[in-house]
């Protein structure tokens, strides 16, 4: 039997390679952290071309009908490339919609997701840990609260949000009462905000489904696409350490014949390679096994927290000096690393998850 990927899987991930090769080359990546709006403009449209901002949009909706693992493939190609556009909050919001919207609401923002007329932003991290002021509150049909560390603000044209009773409700971003403020973090690439909600009106998604078990499978697909992401990125620092080390000289010998050199690039391989296994049966589960789907973006997520800073560290280690430099841009995937680490819970709050669900720990 073959566990690996399809050759349609395959063909998918290297066509947003070629696409993202040119579209999110290091130079453009750099003037996107430097503020310039038509990289990420630019990039958007490409995925849009190539079908994948609505990749698991229901084929019955006029979307490619895919699964999570391929996502996760696109995903990880984006973090190979550092590339300042994502596919992350409109896939968590697509699962949302698909699980708990209506006949109605299904056709009405699938098919505005397909011709990019609407962008999703998500703000579900008050759900995946309590922070002083955080949280939505209903009333009156209206909601009001504080969203901490909303995901895809900067193009969204609507935003997911969870309440604290377990609802999900989209919002207009042009809603009275809706206040939308950027947050600085180490990754200027990708956007990061906070939703300040009084009294806004928002439409729920009302299907009748389990809205607790939506929001934690949001969550789990959320968290396997941050993993596919650290994975492309520490791929790629994988790739340049290596490259470097071939290329720079010391006392008259590339880096690389050096054994202790040899170690460093080895290690990373070594803690690469069986990551990829694991991000993958993460995203196929997702789809083919929804019993373990939040388990197992936990053990992804976490792990790959812990496997790309170690690379992150390395890889800057092997190109020395150089490394910690503007002009060679390897910081691009170091802070990208960074910031995937602690979106949607960090790994010490994902392994306490992890051991809850085995019944290892209290709730």
């Amino acid at each position: 039997m073959d566990f690996g990927l399809s050759e349609a899987q395959r063909a998918l991930q290297q066509a947003v390679l070629r696409f993202l090769d040119r579209a999110s080359s290091p130079d453009k990546v750099r003037k996107a952290a430097n503020g310039e709006r038509a990289v990420r403009e630019e990039i958007r449209r490409g995925l849009n071309r190539l079908g994948v901002t609505g990749l698991v949009v229901p084929e019955s909706f006029g979307g490619l009908g895919l699964t999570v693992l391929d996502a996760a493939l696109t995903q990880e190609a984006l973090g190979r490339n550092a590339a300042p556009a994502d596919i992350l909050s409109d896939t968590m919001a697509i699962v949302g919609i698909e699980q708990a919207g209506t006949q109605l609401q299904k056709q009405r923002w699938f098919a505005d997701v397909l011709s990019a007329e609407v962008r999703f932003g998500v703000a579900l991290s008050h759900r995946t840990g309590a922070r002083d002021g955080a949280g939505v509150r209903v009333e009156g049909g209206r909601l009001d609260g504080k969203a901490l560390f909303a995901l895809g603000t900067d193009a969204a044209t609507h935003f997911m949000v969870a309440d604290d009773y377990g609802g999900l409700w989209i919002v207009d971003r042009d809603a009275p009462g809706l206040g939308v403020i950027a947050l600085i973090t180490i990754d200027p690439t990708r956007s990061v905000g906070e939703l300040r909600i009084e009294r806004v009106q928002a439409e729920p998604l009302s299907s009748g489904a389990d809205m607790a078990a939506v929001v934690d499978r949001m969550i789990a697909v959320g968290r396997t696409l941050l993993a596919a992401d650290t994975l492309g990125a520490a791929q790629r620092m994988l790739e340049l350490a290596v490259a470097y080390s071939m290329e720079r000289r010391q006392f008259d010998r590339v880096i690389g014949s050096f054994q202790a050199v040899k170690h460093l690039c080895a290690e990373m391989a070594a803690e690469i390679e069986p990551s990829r296994s694991l991000v993958w049966y993460a995203a196929y589960a997702a789809d083919a096994r929804p019993g373990e789907v939040s388990l197992m973006a936990c053990h992804a997520k976490a792990h790959l927290a812990e496997v790309g800073q170690f690379v992150a560290r390395t890889a800057t280690e092997v190109h020395g000096g150089i490394g910690f430099t503007d002009e060679l841009g390897l910081h691009h995937w170091f802070k990208r690393i960074g910031l995937n680490r602690q979106l949607l819970g960090g790994p010490e709050r994902l392994r306490w998850e992890a051991g809850r669900l085995q019944g290892w720990a209290q709730a």
